[in-house]
């Protein structure tokens, strides 16, 4: 589990306090500062455990295998007749990723997702990382000296509230409803940074469509106030797109859309949703953001594997349509079967009902630690989910008293996050069934 606030002084980063980790192995060296106050993720955590009925992790359940196979079967012949592409294609290449993918990711993202980008020309925008949580760290990275200041939706994503931490920020969560990050809190979270520690944040977070943890869609009328906001007080807007393709009804355009300039956003997709975990992101950012982000990547990873871009750039051009007319059905039946069973045997609480993606956030009128019930009950009786402290900064701010103050951020323990793009609905109704029963018992 994280550790909590007290490491730190009024939500401050605790590595701000310049002590060093003098925790020493065996042989008497140390290690860094963070080493001392980020535990692993919760999530990845989880994954040891081996359950019936997983609901934990945000696993794409619905791949389209029989497709990959064709790629992959037709790549082999073609390297057999041009042995040249193959030792290309196995090859190291440019750390923002092969021409040939940019373009075409240039063009998908031009008229699906109308980013205003010319992808005969602009395709330099777009650049690829080992995973959009690769492109998350890199522009933190490169973004954030400690005690620079980040707004976030509350719950976040924790693999950006974690390295947020981590690079010393610090993190003001705003409120978020049924429709997602209200744009009059982010207002009042920037005056009271301005106040409370002399500088305008640097970066605003959202997950725009259906987003992580809470599954929540940001309307239009809000993403336009969002943009005219950080437009006026010139802050970045970090618009993390993970699930913009997994939509179960059309969706509000993206922000990125408002940016004509490509100054304001920086975009971030994933083909791990859309196509397979493969651990390729993709992104379109401000053009200098873009030259520094690479330089961060290329000293984490040198570039991208080519032969990874060569099978999606096969998908991207010939299948992801015909792969989302599949899937995303599919995904719709699992959410409205865990819909159905969480309303009919849930104790009294609060869901969200997702347009898509992969999440459903429930939260108890009943005080309880979800944490410990996991743990306690949840795992021994074949279950997984993910509490929902894990999405509260392990040290930040919240806003308080309608927006005039400030308090250390803490998590509502009494919350968490159902996965249902996993598990068919044949295990999701049981299985939510049986954390329902278990719930009532215990609450």
């Amino acid at each position: 589990m994280y550790m909590s606030n007290a490491t730190g002084q009024d939500g401050d980063p605790p590595h701000r306090l310049g002590e060093r980790n003098l925790m020493a192995n065996n042989s008497g060296y140390s290690f860094a500062t963070w080493t001392s106050f980020i535990e692993e993720s919760q999530i990845r955590a989880l994954l040891k455990y081996k359950v019936k009925y997983y609901f934990a992790g945000g696993l794409p359940g619905i791949m389209p295998t029989k497709i990959f196979g064709q790629i992959l079967k037709d790549l082999g012949e073609t390297y057999q007749v041009n042995p040249k592409q193959a030792i290309d294609d196995l090859n190291y290449g440019p750390t923002g990723g092969q021409p040939w993918f940019l373009k075409t990711l240039a063009e998908r993202l031009q008229k699906v997702r109308k980013i205003p980008i010319n992808c005969e020309n602009d395709w330099e925008c777009v650049s690829v990382t080992n995973g959009s949580q690769q492109a998350l760290y890199a522009i933190l990275d490169t973004m954030v000296d400690p005690g620079d200041v980040i707004i976030t939706p509350e719950p976040a994503y924790l693999g950006f509230l974690v390295p947020a931490v981590k690079l010393g920020a610090r993190v003001i969560t705003v409120p978020t409803d049924l429709d997602g990050m209200i744009p009059e809190d982010v207002e009042k979270a920037i005056e009271i940074s301005k106040k409370n520690f002399g500088k305008c944040p640097d970066i605003v977070y959202v997950v725009p469509d259906s987003d992580n943890p809470k599954g929540t869609t940001l309307p239009m009328k809000r993403r336009q106030a969002l943009f005219d906001l950080c437009e006026s007080e010139n802050i970045i807007i970090l618009e993390d797109s993970a699930y913009a393709e997994i939509q179960f009804k059309e969706n509000p355009k993206p922000i990125k859309t408002l940016d004509k300039e490509n100054e304001r956003v920086a975009y971030l997709g994933t083909s791990s949703k859309e196509a397979a975990v493969l651990r390729v992101g993709y992104s379109v950012l401000p053009a200098t953001m873009r030259e520094h982000v690479l330089k961060d990547k290329g000293y984490l990873d040198l570039c991208t594997s080519t032969l990874v871009q060569r099978i999606l750039d096969i998908y991207y051009k010939n299948y992801i349509d015909e792969a989302m007319r599949e899937g995303i059905p599919k995904y719709k039946e699992r959410y409205e079967a865990m819909a159905k069973a969480i309303d009919s045997c849930f104790p009294a609480g609060l869901r969200t009902d997702p347009t898509g993606g992969f999440f459903i956030w429930w939260e108890s009128e009943t005080p309880f630690n979800s944490a410990d019930f996991l743990q306690d009950v949840a795992i021994p009786n074949d279950l997984l989910y993910v509490p929902g402290g894990a999405f509260y900064p392990i040290s930040g701010y919240k806003l308080v008293n309608n927006g005039s103050d400030l308090e250390p951020s803490k998590p509502k323990h009494n919350t968490m996050r159902l996965g249902f793009s996993y598990a068919p609905p044949d295990v999701i109704t049981p299985g939510i069934e049986r954390l329902g029963k278990l719930l009532s018992e215990h609450l």
